[in-house]
């Protein structure tokens, strides 16, 4: 798909970031507690994918996470750390869109940095948190992130790929 670049303005872009954040943390709210810890039952991630084609949903991603982050029982680590974590891999995935010009493989190449990062950095908030966990239980918990990660970026992350691309390609004005 070509890449869209229209003037968009500022209160449509602000609104955009505020809408993401707003889903992303009400989406993980919903699932309270199962949303937390090494096997996540997070739909939010699905969200990650957005930045190939919106640059504010870097900032909506960030806030989002921060939010739903307040009630995920890890601290201020997790509200820091673990938003900081998918701050980076919004602004990777961005870049990704961007240098393959918002195709199939920037959504699937887009989709490496949230779950990659989440898989390397999560279970190092969860041991630094927990006093009864040891490094020993980093492994097992990357690879559960790496497990969660990949179903909510990857199924429900590319068909909210195709989702964008099909109301772009209809011109629906808030898409594009």
């Amino acid at each position: 798909m070509e890449q869209i670049t229209r003037k968009v303005s500022p209160t449509v872009r602000l609104a955009r970031a505020g809408i993401i954040a707003a889903i992303y943390a009400v989406l993980t709210y919903a699932f309270g507690p199962l949303a937390f810890g090494p096997l996540q039952i997070r739909p939010a991630e699905a969200l990650c994918i957005l930045p190939i084609f919106f640059p504010e949903a870097i900032p909506g991603l960030f806030v989002g996470c921060a939010l739903a982050n307040l009630i995920s029982g890890y601290g201020i680590y997790d509200i820091v750390f673990g938003s900081l974590i998918t701050l980076v891999a919004a602004v990777i995935t961005y870049l990704t869109g961007r240098a393959l010009k918002q195709n199939v493989l920037s959504a699937v190449l887009g989709g490496i940095p949230p779950v990659l990062f989440n898989a390397l950095g999560i279970p190092l908030i969860i041991i630094l948190v927990s006093v009864e966990e040891s490094m020993a239980s980093y492994w097992v918990y990357f690879a559960q992130m790496m497990l969660t990660q990949s179903a909510w970026v990857y199924a429900f992350g590319l068909p909210l790929y195709f989702g964008v691309v099909k109301l772009r390609a209809k011109e629906v004005k808030y898409f594009l």
